[in-house]
């Protein structure tokens, strides 16, 4: 199961909106351990499924067979067959199964055709760890919104820039690096409007070899301020770019960014200029997001935290100072006690030549499986 859970993981950032699952076939050898007969993982959107690559490679093998699937195989009959079905006509005798699938056309129906063909079923190994690995997935089916983590590279003392909005760099490349490669594993980018306009980012993979993998680019932008001359609007025909901005927005100007390839997703306000975030959540689910990584600004994520959407923070610590008049990480909270902290819990971490990355996640959040 450990590697199917690792096999599962190649797909995040480009599994959405179905789950990254990972599949192993192993058949019994006597006298020994068994032999991996067939692996695989989810496919680009989703298809093909993992039992289905696992169950092709490992062909007339299957037969009597044992398979590791990191999530209930569906039961229900979409662009592909059931993978339940697939399962029992190669003659598989065992099926060891991480967690179930919430979706409602599956939701134990895989488990139970599975039984009734005879075949064995084993439920719960390495549970936590695939629940981990799809969080994504089921809070879109359990909460209606995607996953949510915000990604920081700050100096020691929490600034992400300097007092004149200099932020390039931060970090060294090590720690950049890793952030390229947290971007392949997301289905998409957010980032708010003022940062977009500053800093006029690209917001792409631009690691050797995942190119192909840089993830839908969002900005929040309540009043369509990004300029057409933008590289994120320049660059959408070839990396798809979303704008979210509040309902009634100027129809010449969304035309006018949709001619350049950009899409404008529209969110009801909840006070003046104010966006409905947790609704905007919700539509970001409801367009196949699965994982959004949001990079900045200080004003978004101070909102997002005090909305309680964000789930996890990776956190990329330099090991320098910038000072009091630097911009601060999270704009202000309001909070009058350090009760009213947003508390998360370090679950991982690393270092970085002389930066250091941890990463946190929401007590009670959908990463929350302590």
């Amino acid at each position: 199961m450990d590697h199917a859970l690792r096999l599962g993981a190649r797909a995040l950032g480009h599994s959405a909106p179905n789950p990254a699952v990972g599949c192993v076939i192993v058949r019994p050898r006597p006298g020994g351990a068994g032999a991996v007969v067939g692996q695989g993982w989810t496919g680009a959107g989703g298809r093909p499924h993992a039992e289905t690559v696992a169950l092709a490679q490992a062909g007339p093998a299957a037969a009597g067979a044992t398979a590791y699937v990191t999530l209930e195989p569906c039961s229900h009959h979409g662009q592909t067959p059931p993978c339940a079905d697939a399962l029992i006509a190669a003659g598989i005798a065992r099926v060891v199964v991480a967690i179930g699938d919430p979706d409602e056309r599956v939701d134990g129906r895989g488990l139970r055709r599975l039984e009734e063909a005879g075949v064995a079923v084993t439920t719960g190994v390495g549970a936590a760890a695939a629940a981990r690995l799809n969080a994504g997935f089921l809070a879109t089916r359990r909460r209606g919104r995607p996953l949510i983590a915000l990604k920081v590279a700050a100096s020691l003392d929490g600034r992400i820039a300097t007092a004149n909005r200099q932020s390039r760099w931060i970090t060294g490349p090590a720690a950049r690096a890793r952030g390229h490669a947290l971007r392949a594993a997301y289905d998409a980018i957010l980032v708010g409007g003022g940062t977009a306009i500053l800093d006029d980012p690209l917001l792409t993979c631009r690691l050797p070899g995942l190119a192909d993998r840089s993830p839908v680019r969002i900005v929040v932008d309540r009043h369509l301020r990004l300029p057409l001359t933008a590289r994120l609007v320049a660059t959408a025909a070839t990396v798809p770019t979303w704008i979210v901005t509040l309902s009634g927005a100027d129809r010449a100007r969304v035309r006018a960014l949709a001619d350049c390839g950009v899409a404008v997703v529209e969110i009801d306000e909840t006070g003046p200029g104010e966006m409905d975030l947790a609704r905007m959540a919700a539509a970001l689910a409801a367009r196949g997001l699965t994982r959004v990584l949001v990079e900045g600004g200080a004003r978004l994520s101070a909102l997002l935290l005090s909305r309680d959407l964000i789930d996890r923070i990776y956190w990329f610590r330099s090991a320098g100072v910038l000072g009091g008049d630097a911009l601060a990480a999270v704009a202000a909270l309001g909070l009058d006690h350090p009760d009213g902290q947003i508390g998360f819990r370090r679950v991982d971490g690393a270092a970085l030549g002389d930066d250091a990355l941890d990463v946190f996640d929401r007590i009670g959040g959908a990463l929350d499986v302590a």
